[in-house]
């Protein structure tokens, strides 16, 4: 099971503060994830933002390096997932990707 938003959330606001608007603004440097079963180890954290939910300040997970995670758990080496087109060879996971082995069971 995976879920997971479209980007990150800070823990503040841009903008004036109220007691309904005091932080979690749109943050597309980082983001949060979770995932259970399928060989994913349970009860873990892996990566960590600063402070301020900026910047990745430990253990960054590329979208590549995710995508290519997500698809080893469901048996499919993302290397070999591959389709010609014009002449290129194209993949999920583009020319990147490496599995994020700390994830897994």
């Amino acid at each position: 099971m995976i879920w997971g938003g479209e980007f990150g959330r800070t823990v503040y606001s841009q903008g004036k503060l109220t007691a309904t608007n005091y932080g979690r603004d749109h943050h597309p440097r980082c983001y949060t994830i979770w995932m259970a079963g399928g060989g994913i180890k349970p009860g873990m954290v892996h990566g960590e933002t600063d402070d301020y939910s900026y910047n990745v300040a430990r253990d960054p997970v590329p979208i590549h390096d995710l995508n290519a995670t997500i698809l080893h758990c469901l048996g499919i080496d993302h290397q070999r997932l591959t389709y010609r087109y014009q002449g290129r060879d194209f993949r999920l996971t583009d020319i990147h990707g490496s599995v994020v082995k700390a994830v897994l069971a």
